[in-house]
C-alpha cells in the first residue's frame, strides 16, 4: 500500500528578529495530502510566524520549506497559485460588496470570467452570503467578514488552506457555520492547516495536532495518542502539560514587543 504523500515538509525552519529575538527554533514537521492539521501554543510561541513564513508573508532565517513537492524558495510564485490562507486580520474593502471582492481576487489570479462566475456562485452558497452578496462588507457582522474571508481564501480553488485562527472573536453559532464549511472542504479533499487558541475547535476539526512553546514543537500526534502520551483527559490538559502556559504568562506572551513595530514607525 502507498504511503499518503506529505503535502508540506518542514525541515529545521527558524526565525530570529532584528535584535535576536528567536521567534522559531527549528522546526520540522510534515503535513499529509487531504489532512486536517493543527497547530497549537499559546500566545508568544511562534505559530503565527512560522504560518505566515509558510505562506511567504515572513521571511525565514534558515530551514526549508516543501510545499506539494516545490521548494518555496524557488517556486514562490507556483506556490502561491496553490494555496489560500486567511489570517487573523481580515482585510476587507469596506466601500465594495462580496461579489465585486470575490471578482477582483478571481482575477488576480488570472482566471478566466467564466470560472470566476462558477466560483462565486459556489462560493456564496458556501458560505452563506448569497442574500447579502451584494452589500457593501461595510455592512457585515464580525461573523459574516469572516466568512467572505473564507471565500475569498477559496476563490482560486486551492489544494492546500491555511488559516490562522479563523473564529476568534465569533459567537458560538459562527463559529460553528465556519466549522462545517471547513469540514465539507476537508471532505472534498482539501488539505488545511488550522492555527487555534480553541481545545474544543482542535480536537473537533483535526486529525493530527502540532503543539508550539517558545518556538519549538513539544509534541505531536492524533488527539488519542496526544492523550495517552500525556496520562491526559483532554487535549487542554495536554496543552497545559507540555507548555506550562498559565493566564499570567498568556498576558506577558501577548503584550511582548512587537518585532515589527520598527518597521511600521
Amino acid at each position: 500500500m502507498s504511503q499518503p504523500h506529505q503535502i508540506i515538509q518542514v525541515r529545521n525552519l527558524a526565525k530570529t528578529y532584528p535584535g535576536g529575538t528567536e521567534a522559531v527554533r527549528g522546526v520540522s514537521f510534515e503535513v499529509r495530502e487531504g489532512e486536517f492539521f493543527g497547530f497549537l501554543g499559546p500566545n508568544g510561541a511562534g505559530k503565527s510566524t512560522t504560518i505566515n513564513m509558510l505562506v511567504n508573508l515572513v521571511k525565514r532565517t534558515s530551514g526549508s520549506i516543501v510545499i506539494d513537492g516545490m521548494d518555496l524558495e524557488h517556486n514562490g510564485s507556483e506556490i502561491y497559485s496553490r494555496i489560500g490562507f486567511a489570517m487573523q486580520e481580515i482585510g476587507l474593502d469596506e466601500t465594495a460588496t462580496a461579489r465585486e471582492m470575490l471578482q477582483l481576487h478571481g482575477r488576480l489570479y488570472h482566471m478566466p470570467t467564466a470560472k470566476i462566475d462558477e466560483q462565486i456562485a459556489k462560493l456564496l452558497k458556501l458560505v452563506e452570503l448569497e442574500k447579502v452578496a451584494d452589500r457593501y462588507a461595510s455592512t457585515y457582522s464580525g461573523g459574516m467578514r469572516r466568512r467572505l474571508d473564507l471565500a475569498l481564501s477559496l476563490i482560486h480553488e486551492p489544494r492546500v488552506l491555511f488559516l490562522d485562527e479563523p473564529t476568534q472573536g465569533l459567537d458560538p453559532h459562527a463559529r460553528q457555520l465556519i466549522w462545517n464549511h471547513l469540514r465539507d472542504l476537508n471532505r472534498q479533499g482539501m488539505t488545511i492547516f488550522l492555527t487555534t487558541h480553541f481545545m474544543d475547535e482542535a480536537e473537533q476539526l483535526c486529525e493530527r495536532i502540532a503543539i508550539m512553546d517558545r518556538g519549538q514543537i513539544v509534541t505531536q500526534g492524533t488527539v488519542p495518542e496526544l492523550l495517552a502520551q500525556h496520562s491526559a483527559k483532554n487535549l487542554e490538559e495536554v496543552f497545559l502539560k507540555t507548555t506550562g502556559s498559565t493566564i499570567a504568562e498568556e498576558e506577558v506572551n501577548f503584550n511582548a514587543p512587537d518585532p515589527y513595530a520598527r518597521r511600521r514607525r
